[in-house]
């Protein structure tokens, strides 16, 4: 987009009009000299002008007065009328150069705009690209779910056969995949409710850290709770009118969940997951879960979540995040029930490798910033030296509260494709 240049230009300053000023200067004198000679005439004329002269005088000065003002402001007028003409000049050009810089930038602007609606162009087809290899990885992983189970029913119809697992396992018989146990007998379930109130926290404070988690169920129904514990989440749901049942392997604490009216039943989550159809879920949650359990079951477990749960349907793995010293020494070591910890990539990585889509890692539950490493205040006028080893202290401290204080629970968070 280009602006003609011949557009409104600054009117020209007129020179001031010297064509009366030269009749001034030579008028202004009223009093003539006396002529020369010595006659009668003579006398009586200078007589007369030198009586004239005493009256007419105070007039002569006043228009002497009036003609050199007159002359100095012609002069200051021509002086200005320069001036005014060079500005004017200066002005034109730069607001020629001023058009020609704005010319330039609407020149730019353009070649932009054209860039970004190329670049536009390239995102939507990528973007289209995306779309098809999901769908394409979709259907892959749906066929790699229904071989898999071919072979299992295969495997378990003839023991003897020897079929390589598709889940770098041995070829021994999926029914010695160790399962999660209770690690408690039953007469002695109800001390680990107890360990759960004292260490995890009280009912309530576990109805407010997972509360955080029901806009990614809204408006689902079917959603299976695994390892639901004292039913926190359960509740939650119920009070938003969503369908809910839970699975925990600990009967004391099932016993909890259906003395709140809440629906729940004691058994491993395996194997009821595995007994219901295909696609009967609306969701799945496990909180403090993962960490429970031996890495082929919790690879097993991924798998059959994803054969039950309805496309799109979401899944959130909570649990204590290692990569925080704190929460490993601290919570992790604590509860004898833990199998192995369970790093954030790791969860992410068996999410996306099991078929799950949009997997994203949330942390929470940070660190109380007043109980970390304080960094040191840097004085106001103190030498450079001591500035720099402030500032090389107070990072070093950074990267400790890094490791020793960062979240301490993170969750994986995906959905079914």
């Amino acid at each position: 987009m280009t602006h003609d240049k011949a557009g409104p230009q600054p009117s020209a300053i007129p020179p001031p009009d010297r064509s009366q000023l030269e009749r001034l200067n030579a008028l202004y004198r009223i009093i003539d000299q006396a002529p020369a000679g010595g006659g009668l005439r003579a006398r009586l004329a200078s007589s007369a002008r030198r009586l004239l002269g005493r009256i007419l005088s105070r007039q002569q000065e006043f228009n002497a007065a009036l003609v050199d003002h007159i002359n100095r402001n012609m002069a200051l007028g021509l002086e200005a009328h320069h001036s005014s003409v060079n500005t004017i000049e200066w002005m034109a050009g730069t607001i020629d150069g001023y058009r020609d810089a704005r010319d330039e930038v609407e020149r730019h602007l353009e070649a932009l705009l054209a860039r970004e609606r190329r670049n536009d162009t390239a995102v939507r087809a990528l973007a289209a690209q995306h779309e098809e290899l999901r769908s394409a990885l979709n259907v892959v992983q749906q066929a790699a779910h229904s071989l898999k189970r071919e072979l299992a029913q295969l495997s378990a119809a003839n023991p003897k056969t020897q079929i390589p697992s598709p889940h770098f396992q041995d070829s021994r018989s999926e029914s010695r995949i160790p399962g999660p146990g209770s690690q408690f007998a039953d007469e002695d379930s109800h001390k680990y409710v107890g360990f759960e109130d004292q260490f995890r926290g009280s009912p309530d404070d576990i109805l407010r850290r997972v509360e955080e988690y029901l806009p990614v169920f809204e408006n689902a129904s079917d959603v299976l709770d695994v390892g639901c514990g004292r039913g926190e989440f359960l509740e939650l749901l119920r009070n938003r009118g969503m369908t809910a049942r839970g699975i925990d392997i600990n009967p004391a604490m099932v016993d909890v969940c259906r003395g709140k009216g809440l629906q729940a039943e004691t058994g491993d989550a395996l194997a009821y997951l595995r007994g219901l159809p295909d696609g009967s879920l609306g969701g799945l949650f496990a909180a403090q879960v993962v960490e429970h359990l031996e890495p082929r079951y919790l690879m097993r477990l991924l798998d059959a979540a994803f054969d039950k749960l309805r496309p799109g349907a979401p899944i959130v793995l909570e649990t204590i995040n290692p990569a925080c010293w704190f929460a490993f020494f601290e919570s992790y070591i604590r509860d004898l029930t833990h199998v192995r910890p369970v790093h954030p990539d790791t969860l992410k990585y068996l999410l996306i490798a099991t078929g799950f889509q949009r997997v994203e890692i949330r942390y929470r539950a940070p660190y109380p910033d007043a109980d970390k490493l304080q960094a040191l205040p840097l004085r106001a006028g103190a030498p450079t030296s001591v500035d720099d080893m402030i500032e090389t202290l107070n990072a070093n401290v950074e990267k400790i509260n890094r490791l020793l204080f960062t979240y301490l629970d993170y969750a994986a968070i995906g959905r079914r494709g």
